[in-house]
């Protein structure tokens, strides 16, 4: 019987269940991706223990053919790294992403990969949990995972809708752990959380009867069935857009002047606007809001 490389891969991941469910899920996401590209690349029936080097290499190079951000084949490897070890094939995979020709991350481009979604494109999701869950990245600038964990009661605080000033988000639904709190400052963002209060009440955006796992399958395909794509870009919106709420002026990926070209009294209003940007996104750092705002 001839073997298909991406249900071999899809059976070893459902054997080894290692790691919270939102590492599964991205474990599957990331090595079903990679089995269609070997797929593509001639590797249909390629065993899950077959992988060797050639193997590792060809998807490298078909990733930075695509020009696929070193971030994400990082990350990529990392899965690729386990699938390895799962099949006691380590020494198939450079112990460095160096050896493989993936550079250091690049935190400064001054390219813009904000998007942005009009009501016709909210429309075309046609599950209104998963569509409010698109919603809360758009006004809120919360990761995936995030606004599909959503609990607008433990969010709101005992406040109502009305009077709510920031939500809270907890620990298990934030990457790292990081409770925190995002402001709610527009009539958007409380006509959403109203809404979001009536559909889902006391629970999550999850139904009831579902895990997460499954939730954010159907999230995946409900956007991609939309035409909806790269949702993370909605983060650099909303980081955008409060830069310029804070500032005045754009931000330098959104074709604002960039720190070379800000008085002294500029860049201090820069740099108190990047410290609570980076507070909003979940992060801890200064320097990671050049990946959303540029330098």
């Amino acid at each position: 019987m001839k073997i298909d490389i991406f249900l071999d891969l899809m059976r070893m991941v459902d054997r080894n269940r290692d790691g919270s469910f939102s590492t599964q899920a991205a474990r599957r996401e990331v090595l079903a991706q990679v089995a269609h590209d070997l797929k593509d690349m001639g590797y249909r029936t390629l065993p899950a223990t077959g992988l060797k080097p050639k193997h590792v290499r060809a998807l490298v190079a078909r990733w930075q053919e695509s020009g696929v951000a070193v971030s994400t084949m990082k990350n990529r490897m990392s899965y690729v790294r386990w699938w390895a070890e799962k099949v006691g094939k380590e020494n198939c995979v450079p112990r460095t992403n160096a050896e493989l020709g993936i550079g250091k991350r690049r935190f400064v481009t001054n390219v813009s990969k904000a998007i942005t979604l009009s009501s016709g494109d909210l429309r075309k999701i046609s599950d209104d949990r998963i569509r409010c869950s698109v919603e809360l990245q758009k006004e809120f600038g919360l990761r995936r995972e995030e606004c599909i964990k959503f609990q607008i009661k433990y969010a709101l605080n005992g406040k109502s809708t009305n009077e709510v000033k920031e939500i809270h988000l907890k620990p298990t639904w934030c990457k790292g752990g990081r409770a925190r709190v995002v402001p709610v400052t527009t009539e958007e963002q409380r006509d959403l959380l109203a809404r979001v209060l009536v559909l889902c009440g006391s629970g999550s955006m999850i139904p009831e009867h579902l895990k997460y796992v499954e939730q954010l399958g159907r999230y995946i395909r409900a956007t991609r069935k939309a035409g909806i794509c790269k949702l993370h870009g909605l983060r650099h919106e909303y980081a955008q857009r409060r830069y310029k709420e804070f500032t005045g002026w754009l931000a330098p990926a959104a074709g604002g002047p960039g720190s070379s070209h800000l008085t002294p009294d500029q860049r201090l209003v820069d740099h108190i606007a990047r410290l609570k940007i980076s507070a909003e996104l979940g992060h801890n750092r200064e320097a990671i809001t050049a990946v959303y705002l540029g330098r």
